[in-house]
């Protein structure tokens, strides 16, 4: 092999060394970095400040929200606010009894545990869980009929610190041994976006104009983790096209993605089309809509529907799905009659 690729090939794990770094930086490291969620931070706070003043290790913890919008950022800085090792892992990732009894066993005391996805995980494996989480102890069944036998491990003591996107379907029991609390993430204003992004853009190296600022915001769905994506597909289009950072730039860049001026995507648009278009606007149930998108009841349920009705585009009714007169403006179409009259 030639020199010049062996510089290439280099070049080339540097630069994907460096994105890695840069998606990882972007992460905040101190509460002070941390935008947003104002009521859990200041909880927070108070527990991780009255544990180590009692010389204690903080209690169980459980985040459930939307994706992208910190929790598992709030777990790492719990981890280094209190000076503490974090193992993480995750839901479907622990299949085994023997693999959570691996996890626990070789913690550290007052280690914390990160399972990321906890509604994912087997019941069977929620069982054990429970001692473990409440009295610190193990239990773990060798054998099987007659001849099995139970052994009790003590374990050191933990943290775990859990995320969910569906907290209904983690079982109550489990639910209630989160003795520090369980708390929901709510989305992000406009403001708090910007100000996200005004940092991210200055990691990046790409800072935008405060105008271009706003427009990435306000195509963002109220999520930091879609705001640092376009920021950085933003810096790409710029780069190639040597463009300046402004917002004719973030328009043009966020077209190429087909995200439009209210961050719907063509997916979304799609979706309202196809109700408006082909069912005069609903009521139209799920099965029959996803059946017209060719997409599966639960991707429409929930990954296109809840940023829909988070507009007021759509209104889920006991009849099926209506698009509001919101959604016809939005999309150009004429309202040819009221939604309350379709519902009568």
């Amino acid at each position: 092999m030639s020199s010049d690729n062996n510089k290439k090939i280099k070049a080339e794990k540097d630069m994907n060394v460096d994105e890695t770094f840069l998606d990882q930086t972007l992460r905040p490291s101190r509460w002070d970095e941390y935008i947003g969620q104002k009521h859990i931070k200041d909880n927070l706070k108070i527990l991780l400040g009255a544990a180590e003043e009692r010389g204690h290790i903080p209690e169980h913890i459980l985040f459930y929200g939307p994706p992208g919008l910190g929790k598992t950022t709030l777990a790492h800085l719990i981890a280094k606010e209190t000076g503490r090792q974090m193992k993480v892992t995750s839901g479907p990732a622990i299949e085994k009894v023997g693999d959570l009894a691996s996890i626990l066993t070789n913690l550290s005391p007052g280690d914390i545990i990160f399972i990321d996805e906890i509604h994912r995980l087997n019941k069977m494996i929620e069982e054990v869980l429970y001692p473990a989480m409440e009295s610190g102890v193990l239990d773990i069944i060798i054998g099987k009929g007659p001849s099995a036998r139970t052994i009790q491990l003590d374990l050191p003591p933990f943290t775990l610190i859990a995320a969910t996107t569906r907290v209904a379907s983690i079982s109550s029991p489990l639910r209630s041994r989160f003795s520090g609390g369980v708390f929901r993430l709510e989305f992000y204003s406009d403001k708090e976006i910007i100000e996200i992004l005004r940092r991210s853009s200055k990691l990046l190296q790409a800072e935008l104009q405060e105008e271009a600022l706003a427009e990435v915001a306000k195509r963002s769905r109220f999520t930091p983790r879609t705001a640092n994506y376009f920021l950085k597909r933003v810096r790409d289009y710029a780069q190639v096209h040597k463009k300046s950072l402004d917002k004719d730039t973030v328009k043009k860049a966020l077209d190429m993605l087909a995200v439009d001026d209210i961050g719907l995507n063509a997916s979304d648009r799609k979706f309202l089309e196809v109700l408006i278009d082909k069912f005069g606007g609903g009521p139209v149930g799920l099965k029959t809509i996803g059946a017209a998108l060719s997409e599966e009841e639960a991707t429409v349920e929930e990954v296109i529907e809840p940023y829909l009705i988070q507009l007021g585009l759509l209104e889920r009714t006991a009849r099926g799905r209506v698009a509001t007169n919101k959604a016809y403006e939005h999309l150009g179409f004429d309202i040819k009659e009221s939604k309350q009259d379709k519902l009568i």
